[in-house]
């Protein structure tokens, strides 16, 4: 279910110059303490995003080396790919010019377009065709405009005129998921909302998504504006940190494989509603096993990439992990030893806190261990002891969630 790749229109139409030295996306004007293109893709990472496509005219010096910049504010390492469309095409043209990158399944956002919510969700209703993410609004404009057919389900018209006497509706938030079906109505000069999803809604092939969350659209903002926009307080959330094995999953002792993993009563779902309250959710494990012999590193990724996709299956989601496959008596040369990653030691958690932007005061460390409580202690983070009372229990009494 997890759509690993998005693809980012740089500006809208694709064809303005870039090839000035002089010249910049607006997308990469500074926001805060970053461009705005960073805190773009650090949200899309969140929900699994391992590479982006990003759709210029044509390259520069300069736009090479901003994109070099904006891999050092990313807290994952990330693919990025420009993909260079040299003849006027639109945005359409230049979706369909870099087919022979694009995965079966992605995201397209626009870049000077941000949308912050829970992304599982919409991964949720999204599972096959295209669909659009739609968020209610107050005031209706004709652009960006989203009108559903009568089911509710899909898309009937795009930027039309409003009524006059709505003044509520749905917006599109500028951010799609697309499988290759759409390539079917695309050419090489055409226009994704000219006409790419008006074909798409006449085909009833536009499936609408409506989810609450923030939006920010810099494309109208001057250079200061943007600059002075507090992405920050947004977008640097408070997190959860989760023991794995008695927390999340039944403890049977060396959990290496699908066949042994057993979920614990509703943990999914308050996962789910964990990051619908807008946390970050991170994952550290002590993993000995390996060290013992009894699975391997790769045998844990391999798990742990089914476990992340069922949570978003549910609509929760893990921003991150960490495991420590190190133990003192090892029977693996390689991973006999001590480490600071391995709980009680606070490696993990200290890792995590830095390539996400936490403050310790904004984190809560779930674990069922006293090792756990010892980490989060010294990680100077709140612990909470998992047993008897369930994850799902805590939460459910702890104000906040």
């Amino acid at each position: 279910m997890t759509v690993r790749q998005c693809v980012i229109v740089l500006e809208d139409g694709v064809s303005g110059s870039l090839s000035a030295e002089s010249a910049r996306p607006k997308t990469l004007a500074p926001c805060g303490d970053r461009p705005f293109l960073a805190w773009l893709m650090r949200e899309m990472q969140r929900f699994g995003v391992e590479e982006f496509v990003v759709l210029v005219s044509s390259c520069s010096a300069q736009l090479e080396d901003a994109i070099e910049q904006i891999r050092s504010f990313l807290p994952k390492p990330s693919e990025i790919i420009l993909s260079t469309c040299s003849f006027s095409s639109g945005t359409g043209g230049a979706l369909l010019y870099s087919k022979p990158l694009l995965q079966e399944r992605f995201f397209l956002c626009h870049g000077e377009a941000l949308f912050s919510g829970n992304l599982s969700r919409f991964l949720q209703q999204a599972r096959e065709g295209n669909s659009v993410l739609v968020r209610s609004v107050d005031g209706l404009s004709r652009y960006g405009n989203v009108r559903l057919q009568p089911d509710g389900e899909y898309v009937e018209d795009l930027y039309f005129e409003p009524d006059r006497s709505r003044t509520a509706g749905f917006a599109s938030s500028g951010v799609y998921i697309f499988d290759h079906s759409v390539f079917d109505h695309l050419t090489e000069n055409s226009s994704l909302e000219k006409d790419v999803l008006p074909a798409l809604a006449r085909n009833r092939s536009l499936k609408a998504v409506p989810l609450s969350g923030a939006f920010w659209d810099i494309g109208k903002m001057a250079d200061h504006e943007i600059q002075a926009l507090d992405l920050s307080g947004s977008l640097l959330r408070p997190a959860v940190f989760l023991d794995r094995d008695g927390v999340i999953n039944r403890d049977h002792g060396w959990v290496g494989t699908r066949e042994r993993f057993e979920w614990e009563s509703n943990v999914r779902e308050t996962l789910a509603c964990i990051v619908d309250r807008g946390y970050h959710i991170f994952i550290v494990t002590n993993q000995s096993g390996i060290a013992r012999g009894f699975y391997s590193e790769r045998d844990l990724e391999h798990l742990m990439d089914w476990v992340i996709d069922s949570i978003r299956e549910y609509g929760g989601n893990v921003d991150d992990w960490r495991y420590c496959p190190m133990h003192p008596e090892a029977v693996i040369d390689k991973y006999r030893g001590t480490s600071m990653d391995r709980k009680p030691g606070p490696g993990m958690l200290l890792d995590l806190m830095k390539r996400w932007e936490l403050r310790p005061s904004c984190c809560l460390m779930f674990g069922d261990q006293p090792s756990d409580m010892t980490a989060a202690r010294a990680a100077g983070m709140e612990g909470v002891t998992v047993g008897p009372a369930s994850l799902s229990e805590l939460i459910a009494s702890r104000e906040g969630f």
